[in-house]
């Protein structure tokens, strides 16, 4: 069944009918089309474009459909042009002629306007879900592992600070992506239904009555804007991408860490796989795939904001392309967030090494300048004087805090026994320079 086709003189080209099929992609929008179609109905009943009888058989029929796709009596398949001609056919299939009326007032462009915009919005919440699920993973391993480690800049082993507080920087970093999502929720949280194929429509309906029934805050202002508009999946895809890069770099550490050169932690079995030639090894593949899959979701991203770059208004035929990158996006960050979150609940964390590595990375030696500041040295000054004791203590192979007061005075006559309480790691932590290292 074609919902158009009055005006055509010939039958469409098969080789043209597969390629204007979109029914394999926007078939999951089934039970987004069928609320929608049935918020259609009851305004259309209100506005006295429907009889009460009309609209109940329609109604009905709607909601049998949508319980026997969810049972599986029902499959999505054949040769329709999408979901919404699938949907329509087998209402018509099920009470004949009064299923033709659905339609009234609406077109299929803010008919699918609405679909997308009804399911981006529920999946952005289940996104956010997801979010909140890996937080709370970062967090309880956190709270599990406040232990000291070596902070880096550059990939070098730069200043102490705690496992806790450098996986809360992830931590930090979702809570942000949580926001974008919640904040791209809010902006299009507006329905476009009533906006027509791109100027509305001559009978009168109610508007507002569709926007409140389906949840949203109010109907779209501009019609052409309505049916158009896909901003919303291209800020959602943008909020994805940001997500994925900062698992991807989470990833990346995880992968680092687990290396047999750091032995920070050990990821679960669950999570690992092995070599099909070297038995010894057990491979990081769910982070590689995360990190892997980032550029996936930049991609999708990239493919939209190209589709719509260069679109006049209102609807064409280019803005069905919409779907798969958004949904392939989406499926993405969801199984990344998840993968992510038990890979963290499950992972072991090697206190002993991290502790070792602190030891010997001279991640004091900032500290022993601040103390010959407060000596009265000029910090330029304090800089290379430690640097000094850095070499002297690589070419004696020993940390500063195991260096003898007579070869630190040998450095500089300054530096006393308070020194070594100064530069004493958990001293250095528990100063309130760094408070927050132990939140």
């Amino acid at each position: 069944m074609k919902l158009w086709g009055g005006r055509f003189r010939e039958e469409e080209n098969k080789l043209m009918e597969d390629f204007n099929s979109s029914l394999q992609v926007d078939k999951r929008l089934y039970s987004e089309d069928i609320k929608g179609s049935i918020a259609h109905v009851n305004m259309l009943v209100k506005c006295e474009l429907l009889t009460q009888s009309e609209g109940e058989s329609i109604r009905k029929s709607l909601l049998s459909i949508l319980e026997d796709i969810e049972n599986g009596t029902l499959l999505i398949e054949g040769d329709f042009e999408d979901i919404h001609s699938f949907v329509e056919a087998t209402l018509t299939e099920r009470i004949g002629e009064t299923a033709k009326k659905l339609h009234t007032a609406r077109s299929r462009n803010d008919q699918v306007a609405l679909d997308i915009r009804l399911y981006a919005k529920n999946k952005a919440l289940e996104v956010i879900e997801h979010i909140e699920d890996l937080q709370h993973s970062l967090e309880q391993k956190a709270k599990a592992n406040n232990v000291i480690m070596p902070g880096y800049t550059h990939l070098q082993r730069a200043q102490v600070v705690t496992l806790k507080h450098h996986l809360m920087a992830y931590f930090s970093m979702l809570d942000r992506d949580r926001k974008r999502i919640h904040n791209a929720i809010e902006m299009m949280n507006e329905s476009p239904l009533g906006c027509g194929a791109l100027a509305g429509t001559t009978h009168t309906i109610d508007r507002e009555m569709t926007a409140e029934e389906l949840g949203f805050s109010k109907p779209m202002n501009n019609f052409l804007d309505g049916v158009s508009d896909r901003d919303y999946l291209l800020e959602l895809m943008s909020g994805f991408s940001i997500i994925m890069m900062h698992v991807s770099r989470l990833s990346e550490e995880l992968i680092l860490w687990s290396s047999q050169e750091f032995k920070f932690i050990s990821i679960d079995d669950a999570y690992s796989t092995g070599s099909s030639i070297m038995p010894q090894k057990k491979n990081p593949d769910a982070a590689e795939l995360i990190r892997g899959k980032t550029g996936r979701v930049y991609g999708s991203l990239t493919s939209l904001l190209t589709t719509m770059k260069g679109l006049p208004l209102a609807y064409n035929k280019d803005m069905q392309e919409d779907k798969e990158p958004f949904f392939d996006a989406l499926d993405t960050v969801l199984s990344c967030l998840e993968i992510m979150s038990k890979m963290i609940s499950t992972m072991k964390v090697n206190t002993e090494n991290m502790k070792k590595a602190v030891k010997y990375g001279f991640l004091n030696a900032t500290e022993v300048a601040d103390y010959l500041v407060s000596k009265g040295v000029a910090f330029r000054d304090a800089h290379s004087i430690v640097g000094s004791i850095v070499i002297y203590c690589e070419d004696t192979n020993k940390p500063i805090e195991e260096l003898t007061l007579d070869e630190l005075k040998s450095v500089n006559p300054l530096i006393d026994e308070d020194l070594y309480d100064f530069i004493d790691y958990q001293n250095i932590l528990n100063k309130g320079i760094k408070v927050n290292l132990l939140k």
